[in-house]
């Protein structure tokens, strides 16, 4: 009952923001702010379709969800558009959700209670600190032991920019690989990789070393990360 009730939670905020709320409206939105009625005929529908599909009975959920979606979209209308005020907004949706349903099948001890199970959740703290590592202190490591590349690139600031993110998700990836013991699909994302990044004609030596030595280092440091997980875990 209670992930079917989150489903149709999630399912109809989905629905309200990325399917039933039209340009115009974002547009009219993000000019006349909380003086839009567009804002509200949004947020009435985000509102009403949750109650649709959870239950008449949740008419408070439904008012919750009314209230914080006004207050979101409103604070969202006069941030610039920008993809940190997007996670930023959908963030502030999901937890308002997440808060609806433990609230609504749960209470205050059993937050108590899931919370002493998380500080003492040893595998749950030595993959987040795996995770962790991977996203950001070994692009530094990897920023540092390739700047000499770098360094005699044009447009260097800009490719290293585009490998950070590259390198978080790439990281990322290989390590629930190898937590899922799935090499083989290492294996086939090293070789996509290969095949986008090293078919490119006149590349510059310099910027091809840059390239692949990065990349070898990145999935070094995500395979013996995991491997340690896995060791630790086990």
């Amino acid at each position: 009952m209670e992930t079917i009730w989150l489903t149709k939670l999630l399912l109809s905020h989905l629905l309200a923001d990325f399917l039933l709320q039209k340009t115009k409206w974002v547009t009219d939105r993000n000019t006349k702010h909380f003086k839009s009625p567009w804002l509200y005929v949004h947020t009435f529908i985000a509102a009403g379709l949750a109650w649709l599909l959870i239950g008449w009975e949740y008419w408070v959920v439904a008012l919750i969800i009314f209230i914080t979606h006004t207050v979101i979209d409103g604070w969202k209308s006069y941030q610039r558009d920008e993809v940190k005020y997007f996670l930023l907004d959908q963030t502030f949706h999901l937890l308002v959700i997440a808060g609806c349903w433990w609230f609504t099948f749960y209470g205050f001890s059993d937050l108590e209670t899931n919370w002493k199970d998380i500080t003492t959740n040893s595998p749950f703290w030595i993959m987040l600190t795996a995770f962790v590592f991977l996203a950001w202190p070994s692009g530094f490591l990897i920023g540092y032991l390739t700047k000499k590349w770098r360094q005699n690139l044009i447009n260097s600031d800009a490719l290293a920019n585009a490998g950070k993110w590259i390198g978080i998700i790439e990281r990322t990836m290989i390590l629930i690989l190898v937590l899922q013991n799935q090499y083989e699909a290492i294996g086939l994302l090293i070789a996509a990789k290969s095949i986008i990044r090293f078919t490119e004609t006149n590349r510059p030596e310099q910027k091809t070393e840059y390239l692949l030595i990065g990349t070898l280092i990145s999935i070094s440091l995500a395979i013996i990360t995991g491997l340690i997980v896995t060791k630790l875990i086990n």
